[in-house]
Formats: structure tokens, C-alpha cells, sequence
């Protein structure tokens, strides 16, 4: 039987994003679905959400969905504006930064994100654009956020590059490197919702979304998910969230 839902997945992937958003944190924005998240959760339930992008605005609030990280609307309603430099210097790797979203080509069992070349590096089926600012937010971010469709193709075993790390080899090998920032602490996607485990550091699901079977999403990992003892299936965004992600924000 098919589940009736009162949103599309896309929908409830940018809802669970900008739930995980805390009041007072300080997030950098990412373009894509990653923008709506955190232009919703500023209009919902972390109004003092400070957001930073990568083109330089701190601190911003626009009035519309910003279109790209050099859109007009995230300057004229900034609290400063800056250097690239001083974004990934001072407030990156300065430690100011609590959340980091990103996504990428392929997404491993421990988070680790491929964004370089699918295939061999040396002979390549595909080479990607890389990392960007990517290596540094995965690093440095208090902690990680991932936001991206799921597919057998995205989701290997093992990323083909490690382009970002997330928890590299699990069972804390991250943090023996001594990487400051905690890591990918969830993983959100179009089938359902992921932490990683607290030992091994695998990613394991926890909530699956409303009318997606457990097979679909096996059949679309390329790895034996564990599934917690308490996965749940994840709430639906209210009708007071989906006014404002569909008439504030609908351009997505």
C-alpha cells in the first residue's frame, strides 16, 4: 500500500535539513538544497541562525531565495561582507563555523565524499570539477551534514577518491589523524535518514521516509545497511513549514 503524503521527497529532505539546524549556530551555506534548508529554517524555528557563504556575505538574511552565492540579495542584507579568504581563514579554519553542508558525486559506508574522478584517478570514467572549498569545510566544520539523492551509483561500498574526509576507515580513524571537526552526523537523502554508528562509525539508518520501502533503499546502497533498533519513519514537515518552503521559497 502506498502511503499518502502531504509533500514531495524533495520536500521533506530540505524539512529534515533545517530541522537538524539549531538556534544561535553559525552554518555555511551551501548552493542547492542546502540553501532552501537554512533560508527555511531562518523563517521557521532558528531565527537567530547566522549564515555565511562562500562568495564573502556574513551574517545575511535575504528577503528572497538567493539563486547563487554571488546573488545581490545576500549583500544588501548582510551584517559584513568580506573576502573568499577571509570566510575559509578566518571563520573556516578559525573554528567559528558549527555546521557545513555539503554533497558530492559518490557518498561511502563512513561518509566520506567523492567530488575528483569516478574511476581510477590515473585513467578516469569521469573527472569531476574536485573539491573547491569542499576538503576544508568537511574538516573543519564543528560537524557535517550531507544532503543528497540516493542511488546505487552514489552510494558505493567505497568512494572511488576520497576528495572530503567523512570518518575515513570508521572505528575513529578521523580523529587519530587529528581532524578537528566531529564529521558527517547525518546524512539525509531522498530514501531516509542517517547517523553514523557511535562504535564503528558506519553510516547506519535511522528514519525512513514515508511511502519508501526497506528494500528500495537496500537495492539502492552498494553496502549491507545496518538499521537501527528504533528506525523510525520520518515526520512530515507541517502545513505551517510547507506554506512558507513553498510560497517563500518555492524558485528551488
Amino acid at each position: 500500500m502506498v502511503t499518502k503524503t502531504r509533500c514531495t521527497l524533495k520536500e521533506l529532505m530540505i524539512a529534515s535539513a533545517s530541522n537538524e539546524l539549531r538556534e544561535g549556530e553559525v552554518v555555511f551555506v551551501g548552493i542547492g538544497l542546502p540553501n532552501v534548508a537554512c533560508n527555511l529554517a531562518v523563517r521557521t524555528h532558528a531565527l537567530n541562525l547566522t549564515m555565511i557563504y562562500e562568495s564573502g556575505a556574513v551574517g545575511t538574511r535575504p528577503e528572497r531565495l538567493p539563486i547563487s552565492i554571488g546573488d545581490p540579495a545576500l549583500v544588501t542584507s548582510s551584517l559584513s561582507i568580506c573576502s573568499m579568504f577571509d570566510v575559509f581563514n578566518y571563520y573556516l579554519q578559525g573554528g567559528r563555523i558549527d555546521v557545513g553542508f555539503l554533497g558530492g558525486a559518490q557518498v561511502d559506508r563512513y561518509g566520506n565524499i567523492n567530488s575528483t574522478v569516478i574511476g581510477d584517478y590515473e585513467h578516469p570514467k569521469v573527472r569531476l570539477p574536485g573539491s573547491g572549498g569542499a576538503c576544508e569545510i568537511a574538516v573543519h566544520a564543528k560537524r557535517l551534514m550531507i544532503v543528497t539523492p540516493q542511488s546505487l551509483r552514489a552510494f558505493p561500498e567505497q568512494v572511488d577518491f576520497v576528495t572530503s574526509p567523512g570518518f575515513l576507515q570508521g572505528n575513529h580513524s578521523r580523529q587519530k589523524l587529528g581532524i578537528p571537526g566531529a564529521g558527517p552526523q547525518v546524512v539525509i537523502t531522498d530514501k531516509g535518514i542517517y547517523r553514523p554508528c557511535p562504535e564503528t562509525q558506519e553510516l547506519m539508518l535511522v528514519s525512513i521516509h514515508p511511502g519508501i520501502g526497506l528494500d528500495e533503499v537496500r537495492d539502492t546502497l552498494g553496502w549491507a545497511v545496518r538499521v537501527a533498533s528504533d528506525c523510525s519513519v520520518t515526520p512530515e514537515p507541517d502545513e505551517a513549514v510547507l506554506q512558507v518552503l513553498r510560497e517563500k521559497l518555492g524558485s528551488f
